[in-house]
């Protein structure tokens, strides 16, 4: 049977500004101002991955300690300006139509506790529900542990696996898992940049996914 593995950010929940925005303010208060756009572009990154990269990319090395302590305050600021977390359209219904047609399914995200936990209570995630989140494995996007990690737990062959996602850090962790990849539009990603990083399909939301599970031959 085929299963469905989401990212979180940006894919089911409207998050991505706001982790862009966190990000800003987090790496401003340590003297990295950095534009906007710049950290849009690499939201979807595991959280170390994305300070090394924004550090080097502005020429001010960063030591571990300084890169987590980013995130801690990164972590802190997101949940500051965003206590309340919004499903994008049609999120909640095509979780629920999963659940009722029992389509295995799951969710991986570089993201961690307790910063998910609201997004997963504003979708209804029911206990029970494989949720793979950044401490659950080594290594965060773009490799492919996150989507690895979660297909064991779902118990599916990987090549009955479509990992769907809004960035294109998430479509290069599928095909570094041997996943096909289904882009969404609602995290800002373009809809050529999706299909060139390998999105097999690309739809704008996931009610716009739900209406055309049968382009996967999902029912």
């Amino acid at each position: 049977m085929r299963a469905l593995i989401f990212d979180l950010d940006g894919t089911l929940i409207d998050t991505v500004y706001a982790h862009v925005f966190a990000w800003q303010r987090a790496l401003a208060e340590s003297g990295l101002a950095i534009d906007g756009w710049k950290i849009h572009r690499r939201i979807g990154m595991s959280g170390g991955l994305f300070t090394r990269a924004v550090a080097r990319e502005i020429g001010k090395p960063l030591s571990d300690e300084d890169a987590a302590r980013i995130q801690s305050r990164h972590g802190a600021l997101f949940r500051e300006l965003l206590p309340e977390r919004r499903p994008l359209p049609g999120a909640i219904d095509l979780l629920r139509h999963l659940r009722e047609e029992h389509i295995p399914h799951g969710i991986a995200t570089s993201g961690r506790h307790p910063e998910i936990d609201a997004s997963l209570t504003a979708l209804g995630v029911p206990a029970g529900t494989v949720v793979i989140d950044r401490g659950d494995v080594l290594r965060a996007k773009p490799e492919p542990d996150l989507f690895l990690k979660c297909q064991e737990e779902i118990g599916v062959e990987i090549r009955d696996c479509y990992v769907v996602g809004d960035a294109v850090w998430d479509l290069l962790a599928a095909r570094r898992a041997g996943m096909l990849s289904v882009g969404i539009l609602a995290g800002g990603y373009g809809w050529d940049e999706l299909i060139a990083a390998g999105a097999f399909r690309v739809y704008r939301d996931p009610a716009d996914l739900h209406r055309s599970l049968d382009e996967l031959g999902i029912i």
